[in-house]
């Protein structure tokens, strides 16, 4: 098992989420704490760089859609980058890739 650890850059409105390992259920709790406030601070472009994310499960996706959902209502977007792997085919097979503002291949 891998461990996730990121990276979290701003400048200005705009954040980017650098990801490298697994967002499974054990560290998708740390994630979502970590990343859970940035919906509450108004309008963000978010971007998640997925490039060095080796795996992804359901809690990790849904960490993912409750990001998208919080910075949504604020005016905010979040972007999918360098998506690939078990991500890009969790995404494609259960319909949730039109849940983000944009998904982008590696």
């Amino acid at each position: 098992m891998t461990d996730l650890s990121f990276e979290v850059l701003r400048v200005e409105e705009t954040v980017t989420v650098r990801l490298d390992g697994e967002l499974d259920k054990v560290a998708a709790p740390a994630f979502r704490e970590r990343l859970g406030g940035l919906s509450a601070e108004g309008p963000l472009d978010v971007v998640i760089d997925a490039s060095r994310l080796t795996f992804c499960d359901s809690s990790g996706l849904w960490v993912l859609v409750e990001l998208q959902r919080g910075v949504a209502e604020r005016g905010g977007s979040l972007t999918l980058t360098g998506v690939h792997g078990v991500l890009r085919r969790v995404l494609d097979v259960t319909g949730l890739k039109a849940v983000f503002d944009e998904v982008l291949p590696a």
